[in-house]
């Protein structure tokens, strides 16, 4: 018999279920003082900002990946850094070859040399009293100029040793600490991170960005951190001011009326002037005048005095053409530095004096695809001098296509940018030697053509000239002995068309889809074909300046015209609805 002493004692019900419940509110009480703790309990521990180098740049708040450089309490900036503020137009540029640090503006070019105090602005002396310097690949600007040129300011706190970079024209909103015991500056938006410093109450402090209740703030010491919104009020914004800027130089345009240019295409010869009819409409000559000669820069030049005073009794602008020659490798050359590059410009703006041009027009073709930057590069360099000598300056870009040698070279929303004028040279849709006949410029082409750079390069349509072909070609199809057809083709002018359909007896039919009168003709055992260039093309393309409220037009060339084209290209200009 088991006796009571050997029994195991009976466990009282409900006690089990006492202790989890006792356990539960155990937990549920830490659980509740932590969070408690972690809401309510601020974090004393005063930490530094922990900034990875000694001059930390600070950029809306936040810490830029390289540091500034201080010399006789003067800033100096690193390239990199000063280039993602002010933007992707790039308006400083850096040759390591030469040592070379070229500003642009709008008007002015400041030129300068690293570790050398030496330095011009539109080619007059310009004091610096520290030198820009390279060091662990990085190339350090000094800040002095960058607020003169582009008003970008660089803020240096003498206690934390923060730079603060502000961009011209920036607004930021501007608070007040209300918390009597000042308010904690932290390293993360929660009351659990660590605080840099008190800023006491009345202070002043810079809104960078909002976080989940918190505000990315800046006080008068220069550190940037955390701070509760509930421990400031809004007061008022501040902007940073615009640098002080010239009068903006305004490109000669006829007052009610568009740019009318013509290409006078001047090869051995000086033109003879006597023999050139009036043109009726035209009030820009383009002599093509100017041509690189080498790539060390070099410019030689065919410009004719007695030209000069015709097109000046005329009552004519001159924009002198300046060619790269369509040499690609001299081109290359001559872009590639700051040295051949203002060589080219020095002796451009010599030529203009001299000769008493009114404007540059660039023409630039046959370039590598690599030398876009330095083609964009040149003309920042160009316009600022030029203009300041009263000279407008043009460039000259074919319509978009892949072509690497021919378009792909050209940024023409860069350069839409800088320049007065973009004469687009829409003609060679059908090339010289294209394997298939048609159009040198058919009107949809040409539309196209307009309409791309507008749209996809944002060029205003107020600064785009149409440029028109005043030639066509002549189309030989001929039978080939495996049974293709060979094609060749020559350039020819209106007059000559004209004695053409003559001589043949022809009549033109409209090419609905080209929008141009077209004829074909039989000549041994071959097929010739035309899309003439006459009256009707010229109507319908400059319909389309009309349509787009284009600057103008511009013609290629003179000597291809017929005499009556000029009237027909000026009342299609003056044409009102």
């Amino acid at each position: 018999m088991e006796t009571m002493y050997n029994r195991a004692p009976r466990r009282r019900r409900g006690a089990g279920v006492r202790g989890l419940f006792f356990l539960f509110i155990i937990a549920f009480l830490a659980v509740f003082a932590w969070y408690g703790y972690m809401r309510f309990i601020p974090n004393g521990e005063q930490v530094s900002p922990g900034y990875s180098s000694e001059y930390p740049i600070l950029v809306h708040g936040k810490e830029a990946e390289l540091g500034a450089i201080l010399e006789n309490n003067e800033v100096k900036l690193p390239l990199d850094v000063v280039q993602q503020v002010l933007g992707a137009d790039k308006p400083i540029r850096y040759e390591p070859d030469s040592g070379s640090v070229i500003f642009t503006t709008a008007n002015k070019v400041l030129h300068l040399k690293t570790n050398s105090l030496d330095a011009t602005i539109n080619q007059k002396p310009y004091d610096l009293t520290i030198a820009a310097e390279t060091g662990n690949d990085t190339v350090y600007i000094p800040a002095a100029p960058l607020k003169e040129l582009y008003g970008l300011q660089a803020e240096l706190a003498q206690d934390s040793g923060t730079v603060t970079l502000l961009g011209a024209g920036e607004t930021i909103q501007l608070a007040e600490v209300v918390q009597e015991k000042g308010a904690a500056l932290r390293t993360g938006p929660t009351i659990r991170a660590p605080f840099m410093e008190r800023t006491p109450a009345s202070q002043t402090v810079r809104i960078w960005e909002e976080q989940d209740g918190w505000l990315l703030v800046q006080g008068e010491s220069g550190l940037t951190g955390f701070m509760n919104k509930k421990d400031v009020k809004l007061t008022t914004i501040e902007q940073i001011p615009e640098p002080e800027r010239e009068a903006p130089f305004i490109a000669w345009k006829v007052l009610g009326n568009k740019i009318n240019l013509t290409w006078e295409a001047v090869y051995e010869r000086k033109i003879d002037t006597t023999k050139i009819a009036p043109m009726q409409g035209v009030n820009v000559v383009s002599p093509t005048w100017f041509e690189l000669a080498d790539g060390q820069g070099t410019i030689k030049g065919k410009a004719d005095p007695a030209y000069v005073k015709w097109a000046h009794q005329q009552g004519l602008q001159i924009w002198a053409l300046f060619s790269n020659g369509f040499e690609p490798e001299r081109t290359t050359k001559a872009l590639a530095s700051v040295e051949t590059r203002f060589s080219m410009i020095q002796q451009l703006l010599g030529f203009a004096k001299v000769y008493g041009l009114q404007g540059i027009n660039i023409d630039f073709e046959n370039v590598y695809t690599a030398d876009k930057e330095n083609l964009v590069q040149f003309v920042r360099e160009l316009t600022p001098l030029l203009h300041e000598q009263g000279l407008v300056v043009s460039i000259d870009v074919t319509p978009k296509s892949n072509s690497e040698m021919w378009s792909l070279f050209l940024d023409r929303a860069a350069l839409g940018k800088i320049v007065d004028y973009m004469m687009v040279m829409a003609y060679d849709e059908h090339w010289a030697s294209s394997p298939k006949a048609g159009s040198v410029a058919s009107l949809p082409w040409t539309e196209t053509s307009i309409t791309r750079i507008l749209e996809e390069d944002g060029v205003p349509a107020s600064k785009l000239i149409l440029s028109m072909p005043l030639y066509t070609r002549i189309w030989t199809e001929q039978k080939a002995d495996d049974g293709s057809i060979k094609v060749s083709s020559k350039a020819v002018g209106m007059d000559r068309i004209k004695e053409i359909v003559a001589e043949k007896k022809l009549k033109p039919v409209v090419d609905q889809a080209a929008g141009q009168n077209y004829v074909e003709y039989a000549e041994a055992d071959a097929r010739n074909r035309i899309w003439i260039e006459d009256d009707l093309s010229m109507k319908a393309r400059v319909a389309l300046v009309r349509k787009y409220d284009l600057a103008g037009v511009a013609t290629w060339q003179r000597a291809f015209q017929t005499s009556s084209i000029w009237k027909t290209i000026d009342d299609a200009i003056k044409l009102r609805p």
